[in-house]
């Protein structure tokens, strides 16, 4: 029977911590918590779990991609066959392990196997119903993944992980060279994870959308092929026709500002009718392509952060929304 480890990563989680290890102790043989610097009772709390904990140094920047390294290497030398990676704010599906574990025995061309990711309280607000609708993606064969993943220890440790100084969408990126290795990635029709996004304020929303940006310009730069539409849509949407309402504004020349209205529009319902042939009603698909053409502005916003750091070799700091 094949050996299946976890690693969780996390700060300030709280009782999502807690729902996220009890999750991964009933199903892994190993548990690592890898913890970015927490001020509440975390590292105790996982500790009193029996889990094992990596605090991460505080004086270098705190990244998803480093904290998922670290916590892989704590599994070292007796490395599993497996290893489930995890954010401290998801809960995992009980059986999931074993029925991910299950399809890497059997498909051994396989390199990354996982699941869909839901929401707890999609409800509770729009931004939260967006994040929910953006886990739910396609099953079968799939060009990239986020972070919740089961992965083989082996070709992990041969990729050398995750790159620790992409700051969004390293997950995109540890795919990208996956699948470059000849391995095929895989996602089951299965629940794998709950997800406790907690997004209330419009800043939280716009502050993550901004940080997806950023992700689409670093991930697009180490990866040309990865991201090519969503950068086109980002330029189009966030940049030019911004660009040319301004000036269309401050020249008074009205037949611009209607034909950049007219494409915005256009694109608007182009997005409801997309979300509503993917199932969501017409009142649902509304209210999130209102978010959706928005986005296209903090995407950008966040691409030139990105190139602005690469051009001044500033730090690739993370960009936190909560």
């Amino acid at each position: 029977m094949s050996s299946i480890a976890a690693v969780a990563i996390g700060r300030n989680e709280g009782e999502r911590l807690r729902r996220c290890l009890t999750s991964l102790v009933a199903q892994a043989e190993r548990v690592v918590y890898v913890d970015s610097g927490s001020t509440d009772d975390s590292v105790q709390m996982a500790r009193g779990m029996g889990v094992q904990v990596v605090e991460l140094d505080t004086s270098v920047p705190f990244t998803a991609a480093r904290a998922r390294n670290a916590g892989f290497e704590a599994l070292k030398p007796d490395l599993p066959d497996y290893v489930q990676f995890v954010d401290g704010d998801c809960g995992v599906q009980a059986g999931w392990l074993a029925i991910a574990a299950a399809e890497l025995d059997a498909r051994p061309e396989l390199g990354i196997v996982t699941g869909w990711r839901r929401e707890i309280h999609p409800e509770r607000s729009v931004y939260n119903a967006i994040a929910d609708f953006e886990w739910h993606r396609p099953a079968g064969e799939i060009a990239a993944c986020g972070g919740d993943m089961m992965v083989r220890a082996a070709e992990f440790d041969a990729l050398g992980g995750f790159n620790p100084v992409v700051i969004a969408a390293e997950d995109d990126e540890f795919c990208a060279r996956m699948r470059k290795s000849g391995k095929t990635l895989w996602r089951l029709p299965q629940q794998m994870t709950m997800h406790d996004a907690n997004m209330t304020r419009f800043s939280e929303w716009w502050r993550r959308a901004v940080r997806s940006g950023h992700g689409f310009a670093q991930v697009g730069a180490l990866h040309p092929e990865h991201f090519v539409a969503e950068r086109k849509r980002v330029w189009v949407f966030g940049a030019i026709l911004p660009a040319v309402t301004l000036i269309g504004l401050a020249l008074g020349v009205w037949p611009v500002l209607l034909i950049a209205g007219a494409a915005y529009g256009l694109s608007y319902f182009r997005t409801v009718s997309g979300l509503q042939h993917e199932g969501l009603t017409r009142a649902e698909a509304k209210r999130l392509s209102v978010l959706l053409s928005l986005s296209k502005i903090p995407n950008f916003w966040g691409m030139l952060t990105y190139y602005k750091r690469r051009m001044t070799g500033a730090e690739m700091r993370l960009i936190e929304y909560k």
